[in-house]
């Protein structure tokens, strides 16, 4: 079952609000190993979640060949 770009959209979004939440809830009890844990992971998992609202957000890479832009920095400087 393919999910469509929407939906993809709103759970990033979802995941993102929820292991942020979880940060900052568990931010609070850092002296408790348990908690120490937990904050650590659902860090990792909201920068995860940002990434891949990041990428849903790119506009897709087309397959067709693209002109080639000339390269400027490897030309020698003119006197």
């Amino acid at each position: 079952m393919k999910f469509d770009l929407e939906v993809q959209r709103e759970v990033a979004k979802i995941g993102m609000t929820a292991t942020l939440g979880a940060t900052v809830v568990t931010s609070m009890f850092m002296k408790n190993s348990v908690a120490k844990k937990t904050h650590i992971v659902a860090g990792v998992a909201f920068c995860g979640f940002a990434l891949w609202h990041h990428m849903l957000y790119q506009p897709k890479k087309s397959n067709k060949t693209k002109e080639k832009l000339p390269n400027i920095l490897s030309k020698t400087p003119t006197k």
